[in-house]
């Protein structure tokens, strides 16, 4: 079949629905959806398994009843080109369950091949990593001198006099000890060692740019004769080492592909490569035939400037970073080595007095253009012919390099596009009403146009400057307009909610009520955000929200308490114009985005323009024709592009600044500090390396003291031992609240998704009633054991007399803290997604007052959502043992839901303390019926609140609070 006829044949499919395809070699049937699939191959294309097959293991799915995960468990690689039809896509079902299946771009397959570029086998087993040997540890002697050298350097970050003090103890106590050797004699034999190392060795370079134009004969400007130098790395070595890094290998995805829900067919986007512009950019290199089965790596770069000190001198820099799409935005935001700094770009200074001229400001621009397209020339002939590539998993692929997206905030948009300020790089939208319908802009575009229009029009009609030309420009299939990415730390969280909606409440409040009213009402809040009960992750604001240095980590936390606070100040359209706001940061920042979500997204949108109008009608602001703000138009378009934006936000290379930048720079002796940074950045990438080499060889099992002591077991073993050993005994202890005559040790036990920690004492039930405060506990625990030794009897064979219920005198371990883990792979998490935070219920927190924290406790596993939930504070935990079975449990206050949807105003649902009769509702649970904690805020109404209400109070004194689902992403998942 001729590729023209398959490329037919596959877009009739697209469009008819049909989106799995069999297949089996010479068969053309495809299905809508798993279920036909799955028929059709039974019929046609039966399996026989061999009577001892191994099947797929099943995997366990997240504790939580909400979210969900997927695991890729093919290869797409095993896949070979059907010769019948060159453009159908392969399928693959992934996840848990074949929950979802993906569709992989057909030619661009990253088909594993040798050293010389030619194809392999299926099935052919990768060469080894390393021929090493598993105790070479060069250009280190042992195990304990890379770990020393990897603490003293990267970790601790030591001086070098501080080194030298310490290499001095230390020698001293060998040679005191009788030993004749020892690691390093001072600091320049530890950074030669480090030197030495050839992994992860990418050599600085440096070129000078000045200005050529036309110089005057009279009143030259300094930058017209100053010269100014550019620090690069070879940017196509570090994406080498990021392909070859195999401390991701199972992080990576090969191929740009298409994933969907085996259940409905709806579509998803979660990392980069699951993107329309990843297929689009593939479509369009698979153009050519010499292309096929290469591995598409789309560069993704990112700049900004960043300042490391206000003191004298140049103290400001301008690093240029790069990764790459194929990493899994999960990768991309804990680094892990998978973003690098590839540069220090220029920045042209001058007098006060030439530097707003029309000259210097281009010039500056062109500079920039010019930096960039030099850095990534070394990658152009990557992009139209395929190179040769070792990749984490050992095998060789070639590659098809692309320029990806670019991260940037709006400023740094403004200098990529080349377009006027106010103006957006996204779209031909007028500066004067940014939120007007029109087209997105364009290379072919922008080009037609400078072509056309004169200077003027293109800059007042267009927002374009024609005398600027945008690096992309020299690179094939790149057009900067496209490019720019989403950017959610500036155009959302910095900028239209801490800059536009948090200002705009305070010039409403100037406005409506005048200076000294508005003071007031201000203090209010300030005192409401200060009066929030403590969360785990939760920023505290002691003072409220006036502090002159807003951090990206202030801005998130203050949307997760502001809200509530400004309640009963402002109008139901300012409260709703929140609402939509945070609903629409909270939908954009998940970690897996679906064409539900997208519907979700547009609501929240729509919803925010139509209540901000407030701020208009109010003559709190005249225009909304705002850029940051405006950029939330475009989200849903560039997810699609580009998946889920939390892979591409500015706050990765910002964050990354403090090891790249910051660090270095506070290392350096400040005199030429440019050259020292770049000298510990390359030390510590040879650090970097050198462990991800030793760990995938399994040479850092243990720890150091583990490795010595087991290769000392072994000798032992040969040789007739000569001493004895202990084994290390900790004896910790802690007073007890409870019953401060029986001290115990800090304990830590194992319970389900949660773990109880710090065991304060073990007592008795009467001690602990006393202490709580709960006269009736016992009888609490007997209920509690009848519901867990009768779960499922029928009601009239269960004991009703008090006597006849099963009882515990004996006793009981005190906890003061329990750890919960669930899944929130959207919220700051660890490896897989895990998120763990602490539940604290300690009497004196701090030493300073008691802390009671609160919990989602499963009460209908069946029901999702708040109407499965109920709220309750946690007052202690304990676990005692009975009839041979541990019973890890919890004394809690119930809270009970206010109607049966969440406020409408807020979004959030509202509980309330529940009572029985007169007094509070309490009640003994299982642990396993806690989820994770839950925040609650206080329904402060319209009064002033006084100033003697602090944090630790507002759970005992207000009568009503709201479950706080912006709290963190997670909650946001499951509180609705």
């Amino acid at each position: 079949m001729s590729q023209t006829g398959s490329q037919g044949s596959y877009l009739r499919h697209q469009a008819s629905g049909l989106c799995i395809p069999c297949t089996k070699p010479g068969c053309n049937r495809w299905f809508k959806n798993r279920s036909g699939y799955t028929q059709h191959m039974n019929a046609k294309h039966p399996i026989f398994l061999h009577p001892h097959a191994v099947t797929q293991a099943s995997v366990p799915c997240s504790p939580s009843p909400a979210l969900s995960f997927d695991l890729d468990f093919g290869d797409a690689n095993d896949t070979d080109l059907g010769p019948e039809d060159p453009l159908q896509p392969t399928a693959q079902f992934v996840g848990p369950g074949d929950r979802l299946y993906r569709n992989y771009h057909p030619l661009l397959s990253a088909r594993p091949c040798d050293r010389e570029g030619n194809f392999l086998p299926r099935g052919t087993p990768p060469p080894p990593l390393s021929d090493k040997a598993s105790d070479d540890w060069t250009p280190y002697k042992s195990r304990v001198e890379f770990e020393l050298t990897d603490y003293l350097f990267t970790k601790n970050q030591t001086p070098m006099h501080s080194i030298d003090q310490l290499l001095n103890i230390w020698a001293a106590s060998l040679i005191e000890g009788g030993s004749k050797t020892t690691l390093f004699p001072d600091h320049r034999a530890l950074y030669k060692t480090i030197d030495d190392t050839p992994l992860g060795d990418i050599k600085w370079q440096s070129f000078s740019v000045k200005y050529t134009g036309e110089i005057p004969e009279q009143g030259v400007a300094p930058w017209m004769t100053d010269t100014y130098d550019v620090w690069f790395r070879d940017p196509r070595n570090v994406v080498n080492n990021m392909l070859s890094n195999p401390d991701y290998a199972m992080e990576i995805d090969l191929q740009p592909y298409r994933e969907y829900a085996t259940e409905n067919d709806e579509r998803q986007w979660q990392d980069f490569m699951s993107g329309d512009w990843a297929w689009s950019q593939a479509d369009k290199i698979s153009e050519d035939p010499d292309t096929h089965g290469s591995a598409f790596v789309p560069v993704i770069l990112g700049s900004d400037k960043t300042t490391v000190s206000v003191a004298t001198g140049q103290n400001d820099y301008y690093p240029l970073y790069a990764s790459i799409g194929n990493v899994q935005n999960t990768v991309r935001r804990a680094h892990r080595n998978a973003v690098a700094v590839v540069g220090f770009l220029a920045m042209p200074k001058t007098t006060k007095q030439h530097a707003e001229t029309p000259g210097f400001r281009s010039f500056r621009r062109q500079i920039f253009h010019s930096s960039l397209s030099f850095i990534l020339k070394n990658l152009k002939p990557g992009m139209t012919k395929p190179e040769i590539v070792r990749f984490g998993d050992g095998h060789y692929r070639r590659v098809i390099y692309g320029l990806g997206p670019y991260i940037a905030d709006y400023e740094e948009q403004v200098l990529l596009a080349c377009i006027v300020r106010n103006w957006c790089a996204k779209c031909l939208s007028h500066s004067d009403d940014l939120d007007e319908i029109s087209l997105l802009r364009s290379r072919t575009h922008a080009d037609a146009l400078i072509e056309e229009c004169d200077f003027d029009t293109l800059w007042k009609e267009y927002g374009l400057i024609n005398v600027l030309v945008p690096f992309t420009n020299d690179f094939p299939r790149a057009d900067i307009h496209e490019l720019l990415a989403p950017d959610l730390l500036h155009q959302i969280i910095k900028g239209a909610y801490k800059d536009h909606l948090v200002t705009w409440v305070e010039k409403y409040l100037l406005r409506t009520h005048g200076k000294m009213q508005a003071n007031i009402i201000l203090d209010d809040i300030d005192r409401r955000i200060a009066a929030v009960p403590p969360f785990p992750g939760l920023r505290r604001f002691p003072q409220g929200r006036h502090f002159k240095q807003w951090t990206g980590d202030d801005s998130k936390a203050l949307m997760k308490v502001y809200l509530p606070a400004i309640e009963g100040h402002v109008p139901l359209d300012v409260v709703r114009a929140f609402r939509a706001f945070l609903e629409f940061c909270y939908l954009v920042r998940r970690n897996v985005i679906t064409e539900k979500s997208l519907g979700e997204i547009q609501d929240a949108l729509t919803r925010f323009h139509h209540y901000r109008e407030i701020f208009k009608t109010t003559g709190t602001v005249l225009t909304f024709s705002l850029p940051r703000q405006h950029a939330m138009s475009h989200y849903i378009y560039l997810i699609r592009l580009f998946g889920a934006p939390n892979g591409l936000c500015s706050s990765i290379t910002e964050s990354k600044h403090i090891k790249a930048v910051k660090e270095p720079w506070r290392r350096s002796s400040r005199y030429k500090a440019l050259g020292q940074m770049l000298l510990t950045n390359q030390r510590l990438d040879k650090l970097a390396a050198s462990r991800v080499d030793f760990r995938t060889r399994g040479m850092l099992s243990g720890t150091c003291l583990s490795s010595i002591l087991a290769a000392l077991d072994s000798v032992r073993s040969l040789h007739k031992p000569m001493w004895k050993s202990r084994p290390m005994q900790i004896n910790t202890t802690l007073s007890c609240p409870v019953c401060p005559e029986a001290p115990a040790p800090v304990y830590s036990t194992r319970m389900s998704a949660l773990t109880l920690r710090i065991l304060m004492c073990q007592c008795r039930i009467p001690a602990l009633a006393n202490e709580l405060h709960i006269p009736d506990l016992a009888e609490l625990v007997q209920q509690f054991l009848t519901e867990q030794l009768y779960p499922n009897k029928d009601p009239t064979q269960i004991p009703t007399g008090i006597m006849d219920r099963p009882r515990y005198d004996g006793r009981i371990r005190v906890f003061h803290s329990a750890a919960s883990t669930f899944f929130a792979p959207s919220d700051l998490s660890g490896t897989g997604g895990m998120k763990r935070e602490h539940i604290r219920v300690s009497p004196r927190w701090r030493n300073e007052y008691a802390r009671k924290d609160c919990v989602f406790v499963i009460t209908d596993p069946n029901v999702p959502g708040m109407r499965g939930m109920d709220i309750a504070q946690v007052l202690t935990f304990f676990s005692f043992r009975l009839r041979g079975v541990r019973y890890p449990c919890a004394v809690v206050r119930w809270f009970n839901r206010i109607g049966d949807t969440p406020d409408e105003d807020t979004g959030m649902w509202m509980v309330s303390p529940s009572f029985n009769g007169n007094h509070a509702h309490y009640a003994v649970i299982h642990v396993e019926a806690i989820f994770r904690s839950a925040h609650l805020i206080p329904v402060y109404g319209t009064e002033l609140l006084p100033s003697l209400v602090k944090s630790h109070h507002v759970l005992d004194i207000f009568t009503l609070f709201y479950v706080n689902k912006y709290a963190d992403h997670h909650a946001f998942e499951i509180a609705w």
